[in-house]
């Protein structure tokens, strides 16, 4: 009953005038030397679900926070941690659960930039990386893990010497999809070795029924921190979308990134060939595209990602391993070339864009085949997107360049196809622009999949 009234205040407390609101992260009850390290990252005022959640989690509450993507998560699940861990000093004192590694590899550098001078010490325990150099870290006792659940139970079945016993926190991050993801096994193990009397913060986008099983399983009289309770877009995101047939959609896409030129894009494709194959395709009419899929080695994933990041190439090409939890501050529009299948999917995808107060664009390609999954998607976010201005003839001027690109990167694809299996991949994942240049290992791992 105590959370159900408290889910009542928390309702209240929103439709209060903004003037109550707390202005700074001082005036949430964070401590000076963390209001420094969030003054050095220029976070200047507190984000909605920060200002909901971090009071509550310095009082020593359980959290279930809901909050749409990009609405600075990590910020409220951190600074607790930080601030109670500088009261208390210990070593395995918090443990970050993820879905995916490379939002393990983020909230892993939020952890270190916001306790840099505090000497916080983090450990990312993930698939993809040789579990020796893992234990080797381990043994050193870090702070805060943040982990992907297979590879922490690996390691705690595995690994001598390490328990976690002593935990004081439990986050699990993105709880909606690591349970999609079926980690349910491998969260009831990690439930089960870690203490009963610890903190635990569970962020989700979406509430599902296995995260209601989870929350029940795992909180403790929790309080809940919504910042919104039915799907949305940001605000300030333009959403479009374009009908178009589906023969054509790479010269589309090629006028688009034209008209559009000075912008840095997004481009999510449904399968890890069809990134690898538009990537390719890009790069023969001369735009920096890189690919992000899963069929990358880990490596490759955090190099394609550090390049996009830095500026160095300005289309980033991915599956929807990366539409949710990472945080890339500059992507100016987001292109779903592929319609997602499920509708949420959607959402996490162009809060790729739009992030922390800025405005972005979206649009979406809706060929023949799409037309019901896209009407879904406008009904989950409640409302009609209008159609991109588009010059057909222009679009059809570029069809003959677009054929033989086409054609090019069809090759590409086939000579990776047989290096790849000739000789083990180590190429790095984009070295260069242009059909002369056949790199890219983890293409060719696409056109064995």
């Amino acid at each position: 009953m105590a959370a159900g009234e408290e889910d009542r205040s928390a309702a209240e407390s929103e439709q209060e005038p903004a003037v109550e609101e707390p202005r700074s992260f001082k005036d949430l009850g964070v401590t000076d030397v963390l209001c420094e390290a969030c003054d050095q990252l220029g976070w200047k005022v507190p984000t909605k679900i920060q200002i909901e959640a971090i009071p509550v989690a310095l009082q020593g509450r359980d959290i279930i926070g809901l909050a749409e993507t990009g609405s600075g998560k990590t910020g409220a699940f951190a600074l607790p941690i930080l601030q109670a861990l500088l009261e208390t000093p210990q070593r395995l004192f918090a443990l970050v659960l993820t879905p995916t590694r490379e939002l393990a590899f983020q909230i892993s550098e939020q952890f270190e930039a916001l306790g840099s001078s505090i000497g916080v010490q983090s450990t990312v325990i993930v698939g993809g990386i040789d579990t020796m150099s893992q234990s080797l870290a381990l043994a050193k006792k870090p702070h805060v893990i943040i982990a992907t659940p297979g590879r922490l139970v690996d390691h705690l079945e595995n690994t001598k010497g390490f328990n976690l016993r002593a935990l004081k926190f439990l986050v699990m991050d993105e709880a909606d999809r690591i349970l999609n993801m079926d980690f349910e096994t491998e969260v009831d193990k990690i439930l089960k070795v870690i203490p009963r009397d610890r903190k635990t913060f569970l962020f989700s986008a979406t509430m599902t029924k296995k995260v209601q099983k989870l929350q029940r399983a795992a909180l403790k009289n929790p309080v809940k921190c919504a910042v919104s309770s039915k799907y949305q877009t940001v605000e300030k995101l333009q959403q479009y979308y374009i009908f178009i047939p589906s023969k054509f959609k790479d010269s589309y896409l090629v006028y688009i990134l034209n008209e559009l030129a000075g912008n840095s894009f997004m481009i999510f494709c449904s399968t890890c060939n069809n990134t690898q194959r538009t990537a390719l395709l890009l790069r023969n009419l001369g735009f920096t595209a890189i690919p992000l899929h899963g069929q990358m080695s880990q490596n490759k994933r955090l190099g394609s990602l550090n390049k996009f990041k830095a500026k160095a190439r300005s289309i980033l090409l991915a599956t929807d391993v990366a539409s949710r939890g990472l945080d890339i501050p500059h992507v100016d529009v987001v292109i779903n070339f592929d319609i997602p299948t499920h509708s949420k999917d959607y959402i996490h995808r162009v809060g790729r864009t739009a992030r922390a107060g800025r405005s972005g664009k979206s649009i979406t390609f809706v060929t023949q085949y799409d037309v019901e999954l896209f009407q879904r998607i406008e009904h989950l976010i409640g409302k009609k997107l209008p159609a991109f201005p588009m010059q057909e003839e222009e679009v059809m001027m570029l069809t003959e360049r677009v054929a033989e690109a086409q054609r090019f990167a069809r090759m590409e694809l086939r000579e990776q196809g047989e290096k790849k299996r000739s000789r083990n991949d180590d190429d790095d994942t984009e070295e260069a622009i242009g059909v002369r240049n056949k790199v890219a290992g983890g293409k060719k791992k696409k056109r064995k999949a």
